[in-house]
C-alpha cells in the first residue's frame, strides 16, 4: 500500500483509482483479519498524506456499489462522495453506439434510438452484456456451419438480434437499491453546486481526495 502511494507521488500529478473500494474499506469489527485491518489502516494512513505530506498532486478515487458498507473514517476521509446514477437515454444511446462500434454490424440511428429507449434502467454493465449477448446471436443461428465459416464471414449484427437478447434480460438493479443509493447520497453525498459558483470556491490548490 506504502508502495502504491509512493510510485504515485513519484509519478504525480496521478490518479490512484481503486474499484470496489468497498471490499477493502469496509466496516471495522472485533474479529476481522488481521492482515485486513492492518491493510485498511495503512490506505487510511496514506490517504491522509495524499496531497498534503507529499510532493506533487494525487488524486484518490474509490467507487462502489456498496456505500453503506463503507467503514466511517473511511468514509470521511473521501472529500468528494457523488452519487452516480443510471445512464439516461442518451448516455444509453452513446454506450451502445461505442460498444457497437468495433462490431460489423447494420443498425441504423433510428435502431440505437429505439434501443435506447427499450433499455430503461439498464446500468453501463447492463449494456455491455446486452451487446455481448446479441453479438453471439448471428453464431448461433450458423448452427453446425460455424465449423467451417470464416470470421469474416460471419453475419453482421442486427436490430432483429438485440430483439431476441432483451426477451432475456431485465435491469440487474433494483428499484430498491436505487432507493438505497439516493437516501446515502442524501445524507453523505455532496450536493450539486452552481458552476459559476464552484469556479468562485475554486482555490486551485492540490488534490487530496474524491
Amino acid at each position: 500500500m506504502r508502495t502504491l502511494f509512493a510510485v504515485a507521488s513519484y509519478r504525480s500529478p496521478s490518479v490512484v483509482f481503486i474499484d470496489e473500494v468497498d471490499s477493502m474499506l469496509t466496516q471495522r469489527k472485533a474479529d476481522e483479519n488481521e492482515a485486513s485491518r492492518r491493510i485498511k489502516t495503512e490506505f487510511l494512513v496514506q490517504l491522509d498524506g495524499a496531497g498534503n505530506g507529499r510532493k506533487g498532486q494525487v488524486l484518490v478515487i474509490g467507487a462502489t456499489n456498496l456505500p453503506q458498507e463503507l467503514d466511517d473514517a473511511a468514509r470521511r476521509r473521501f472529500v468528494k462522495k457523488l452519487y452516480i446514477p443510471l445512464p439516461e437515454k442518451i448516455a444509453r444511446e452513446t454506450l451502445l453506439r461505442s460498444l457497437l462500434a468495433k462490431n460489423d454490424n447494420t443498425l441504423s440511428v433510428k435502431e440505437i434510438a429505439k434501443l435506447s429507449q427499450r433499455t430503461e434502467g439498464f446500468s453501463g454493465a447492463d449494456l455491455k452484456n446486452l451487446c455481448q449477448d446479441a453479438a453471439m446471436e448471428p453464431v448461433q443461428e450458423l448452427g453446425a456451419g460455424v465449423k467451417t465459416i470464416k470470421p469474416e464471414d460471419i453475419p453482421p449484427i442486427s436490430y432483429k438480434h438485440f430483439r431476441r437478447s432483451l426477451q432475456g434480460m431485465s435491469p440487474s438493479v433494483a428499484p430498491s437499491d436505487l432507493i438505497a443509493y439516493i437516501k446515502w447520497n442524501d445524507t453523505y453525498g455532496n450536493k450539486v453546486t452552481n458552476a459559476d459558483d464552484s469556479c468562485e470556491n475554486d482555490t486551485g490548490s492540490e488534490y487530496e481526495s474524491s
